[in-house]
């Protein structure tokens, strides 16, 4: 009898293994840019981190914002990473009713222009390339020709071409492409191509909440605790990426999947985990950072009927809770 009962026991745990087998891992659909800032998606895939939480993430790259909205409105995507900006734009649109439900850095924008541009008065009568023509850093960017005396339509033309590094392909290719916003990589790859800086657009425009997460709030109401596996991963993943001890490492991740030499990616590398102009600690929400966006948006863009609060747009409760469940 109590052979038959141990056998019995092992029975049933070898069911419960073979049906936790046979479910695998939670897949989570995740699109974002193919630049630098995916640095801890890359990591977190190759060290383990997201399948320590059982999440198998299936990771897609977007050729540009729009084409990322229009995923994320049909269910193709589940958590978007991106500027959140696209999220305040979705809902003024009315095409997709979503929540940001984290941070994750300032842009780490700078305003890049043909080596023949002195100043941005030279850029009257020249055309400023973009990703998307209404959200972002394509705001970011009228509103600092506006601070210079210039309009759009009036003193310059916009021309939408894509995501960072179709934007500094554009501007090496046509000489007539005249300015755009660039991050990294593209940055150190504009500068080595001879192109120039005018600065940054945070000293040139303040605090600025640029990359988040955001998503469905249908799919965020359904899947909450799958949400805070999937955050705590991603800032896992992130911790890792920061920590001193892993830039050769991240070094060599940043060279094989963005194609570009070591030296740049080392340049990468520094940017991205300096205290002030990289990765926001942790994907922490910039409060501040988010109602100037807000204030810009409503600027350039303008708005329809009532304004909205910014806490209408977020939901961080689940970046609380997955913050405070232990590292696997």
């Amino acid at each position: 009898m109590v052979r038959r009962w141990i056998l019995a026991l092992a029975a049933a745990a070898l069911s419960v293994c073979a049906g936790a087998f046979a479910a695998g891992p939670d897949t989570v659909r995740v699109n974002t840019f193919p630049n630098a800032k995916a640095l801890p998606f890359h990591a977190g895939i190759e060290r383990g981190i997201f399948a320590g939480r059982g999440l198998a993430l299936e990771l897609s790259f977007t050729e540009n914002s729009t084409a990322q909205r229009e995923g994320l409105a049909a269910g193709r995507f589940d958590v978007v990473h991106a500027a959140v900006d696209n999220a305040v734009a979705m809902a003024a649109s009315g095409k997709g009713d979503v929540v940001i439900v984290t941070g994750g850095d300032n842009g780490m924008n700078e305003f890049f222009v043909q080596p023949e541009i002195a100043s941005f008065a030279d850029l009257r009568g020249r055309t400023l390339v973009v990703d998307a023509p209404n959200t972002a850093y394509a705001i970011q960017a009228k509103k600092i020709l506006l601070k210079h005396g210039l309009r759009e339509g009036a003193d310059y033309r916009v021309v939408p071409v894509g995501r960072g590094e179709l934007r500094l392909k554009a501007m090496a290719e046509n000489k007539d492409y005249t300015a755009a916003i660039l991050n990294l990589p593209f940055t150190i790859q504009a500068e080595q191509m001879g192109m120039k800086s005018l600065g940054s657009t945070v000293d040139m425009l303040g605090p600025y909440q640029a990359n988040g997460a955001f998503a469905l709030r249908t799919w965020v109401e359904a899947n909450g605790a799958l949400l805070e596996r999937y955050i705590a991963a991603y800032v896992e993943s992130l911790r890792w990426v920061r920590r001193p001890e892993n830039r050769a490492e991240c070094v060599a991740i940043l060279v094989a999947k963005l194609k570009i030499p070591r030296e740049v990616a080392e340049r990468t590398y520094r940017t991205l985990v300096d205290p002030a102009r990289g990765f926001t600690p942790d994907a922490r929400f910039d409060m501040e950072g988010f109602r100037n966006l807000l204030a810009l948006r409503a600027e350039i863009e303008g708005g329809r009927g009532e304004p909205r609060s910014p806490e209408s747009y977020l939901d961080l409760g689940y970046y609380r809770r997955a913050l405070a469940t232990p590292a696997k």
